[in-house]
Parts: C-alpha cells; structure tokens; sequence
C-alpha cells in the first residue's frame, strides 16, 4: 500500500512533468513559429536555430519522463501548439528585437518557474531534479542571448515582456493541471 507521503510526492512529480512537457512544447512551438517568418538568413536565425534545437530536446525528455512513469500529459496540447506558434511568428514578424523579446519574457518566467520546482522537489526525486536543473540553466542561457541580441531595444519592450510573461504563467498553472 502507498503511503500518503508518497502518493503526495508522485503526485507533485507529475504536476511537474506534465506542465514542464507541456512549457518544452510551446517553446518548440515558438522557435517554429519565428523560424517560419524569418527564415535561415535573417538576424538572429542562428541563435533561434541552436535554441530550437535545446528545447526539443528538453521536449523529447519529457516525453520520456512522461511515457516511463506513465504520467498524462496536459490536454491543452492543441491549444499550446496553435498559440506557440502564433506567438513566435507574430514576435518574429515585428521584427528580430521582439522575437528576442519574447525569448526573455518566457526565459525569465521559465527560470522562475523551475526554480521554485527545485525548492518545492527537494532531494525527493534526484532524477527529475538534476533534469530541471539543468533545462533551467539552458533557459537561462537562452535569455542572456536574447537580451544581449537586443530584446530590451523592441518598441515598448516593458509591455511585450510582461505581457508574454503574464501568458506564459497562466499556461502553467492550466497545464498543471488540465
């Protein structure tokens, strides 16, 4: 029989694999999204490329984690791959600064949401833990990039920043749990 303790802590390890699947998934969508408008040769295509290229990997260990520990994934899959899409080609469209812009809102949103799973996993679940931890510091790099590419120079940064973070939480907690 399971304990209540470790019922509570596989529970809390799927909320996380589901949600963070799910994040993986957007982010795909994204990248797609801003390479589709702004193609091999525009600004900063090289570094969405190599960035793209990290989150399908984060995406494809998700899967993995969600497949090996029989974990379900969020239902709003079809939503974040219609809205990561459009949110990356509308970004890219207002230029390379925005679609940069973009990468550090969700960057930034991103390391503080793995930040607060690894307080709140502890040493429970040293698998999940040390994959978070290091999806979080490519996260991190990804927003270094892109303020350092410019994000901060797009037209009325403050309100494209905040209002694609205020997005990119409410996808969290609707993916944690739906």
């Amino acid at each position: 029989m399971t304990s209540p303790a470790n019922a509570a802590r596989r529970a809390l390890a799927e909320r996380m694999i589901r949600v963070d699947q799910a994040g993986e998934y957007g982010a795909v969508r994204i990248y797609a999204g801003q390479m589709a408008v702004m193609g091999n040769r525009a600004p900063h295509s090289a570094e969405v490329v190599h960035m793209a290229e990290q989150e399908d990997v984060h995406y494809a260990r998700f899967n993995q984690l969600i497949a090996e520990r029989g974990v379900r994934p969020t239902l709003l899959q079809p939503v974040w791959k219609v809205a990561g899409f459009a949110l990356g080609a509308a970004t890219a469209l207002m230029g390379p600064e925005a679609a940069m812009a973009c990468t550090a809102a969700i960057e930034t949103e991103i390391d503080k949401h793995y930040t607060e799973q690894l307080e709140e996993l502890g040493e429970d679940d040293p698998e999940l833990g040390d994959t978070i931890r290091q999806f979080r510091d490519e996260e991190r790099e990804h927003r270094d990039t892109a303020l350092a590419l410019g994000a901060e120079k797009t037209p009325a940064y403050p309100l494209l920043f905040n209002a694609i973070r205020l997005g990119c939480k409410a996808a969290i907690k609707l993916s944690e749990r739906i």
